[in-house]
């Protein structure tokens, strides 16, 4: 596009410069020499002077309209200037630029010589001036549509992919549903069957085999289930992994980890034993948090962890410097997990800083018993 620029930039300097060397031939070379730096001063810069160039072109023509030979070179550039204006200018009405410089040169020109520019032709002028910010604008406004037409193709391809991975969800939510019901019912089934068995081999131990039989077979059943479906729920390219889920215990190692923020980090009460549900969610929420605190902070965050007798508490607080006003898919996603897990989250504005508490149970009866 540079490249192109140029050339064009190029052959209008040399156009300029052979119409100025034979329109405008005279026997004193001055008159060629200042049309044609004037002109090449114009074509190089009505880019990004457009309209100072303009002005430059209009003084030029107005004094070989004083000195009755209008030069044809400056007339040709107020053309091109004017089409310039209107295309990389943000005025609303650039065409008064035009109807400006075109009455400005008429009124030089009925003073300079009435006899010649009182006639038609003089409105050829206008007709010249004016075209140039016709075809301008017509530029302008196809290059805008180029460029809507290309953001809603963009936008319809992105609502496009939208659609598709909010489908992908649904199903994986749907398929999540079904493998919950299977689950509970061969728990249910175990969970029966270990009572009969606990009755079993107290009152008859010879008959315990067939009911610790339906128990394997059904924990069987219950693990080829979760393996299935898990391989279903898996991201595309994501890896398997053996190692154990990340826990409380995990923070300070996350802590290390985070470059160009600082978080003072503060642990009250002893560390307790927790449900692997409620230690995933509280090291879940501790990350994302901090992460919408690196982004929309101010590269500081305080993050307090408290060991209560029936709850974990998780405190983070930053200054805002970004655009973060509690309502994003990460909150969205931590209110989900502390949901599933017994607990609750709340974030917002306090004071100047925001704030995000999250507030977890660390007893099995409380996640039983949870809603």
């Amino acid at each position: 596009m540079q490249m192109n620029r140029r050339l064009v930039d190029l052959v209008f300097a040399g156009l300029v410069v052979a119409v100025a060397a034979t329109a405008e031939n005279t026997i004193d070379a001055t008159r060629p020499f200042a049309i044609a730096v004037t002109g090449i001063a114009v074509v190089y810069c009505r880019r990004r002077w457009p309209v100072p160039s303009l002005i430059l072109v209009t003084v030029g023509l107005m004094v070989t309209i004083v000195v009755q030979r209008p030069s044809q070179v400056l007339l040709f550039l107020t053309g091109l200037t004017m089409y310039e204006i209107t295309l990389r200018t943000t005025m609303r009405r650039p065409w008064l630029c035009g109807l400006a410089c075109a009455t400005l040169l008429f009124a030089v020109g009925m003073i300079a010589d009435p006899a010649q520019w009182w006639s038609l032709n003089s409105l050829g002028l206008y007709a010249w001036i004016g075209g140039g910010g016709a075809v301008g604008e017509a530029v302008r406004n196809r290059r805008a549509y180029i460029a809507e037409m290309t953001e809603r193709l963009r936008q319809a391809e992105q609502s496009r992919e939208q659609e598709a991975r909010r489908r992908v969800m649904d199903e994986r939510l749907r398929i999540a549903r079904e493998l919950h019901d299977v689950v509970a019912h061969h728990i249910a089934v175990i969970n029966v069957q270990a009572g009969a068995a606990g009755h079993v081999i107290k009152q008859h131990p010879e008959q315990a085999g067939p009911v610790l039989e339906v128990i394997r077979q059904a924990s069987d059943n219950v693990l080829r289930e979760i393996k299935s479906v898990i391989g279903v729920l898996r991201e595309d390219g994501e890896a398997g992994t053996t190692e154990p889920s990340p826990g409380l215990a995990r923070v300070p190692a996350l802590l290390d980890g985070l470059t160009g923020f600082d978080v003072v980090f503060t642990q009250t009460g002893s560390p307790q034993q927790v449900p692997a549900i409620v230690d995933l969610a509280a090291y879940r929420i501790v990350q994302e948090a901090l992460t919408n605190a690196h982004r929309y902070g101010d590269g500081h965050a305080t993050l307090t962890i408290s060991y209560e007798e029936a709850v974990v508490t998780i405190e983070v607080t930053n200054r805002v410097q970004g655009h973060g006003d509690g309502s994003g898919f990460g909150l969205i996603g931590m209110r989900e997990r502390a949901a599933a897990a017994g607990g609750s989250v709340t974030a917002g504005p306090d004071g100047g800083r925001f704030r995000l508490l999250a507030t977890l149970p660390i007893t099995a009866y409380a996640l039983e018993t949870a809603p």
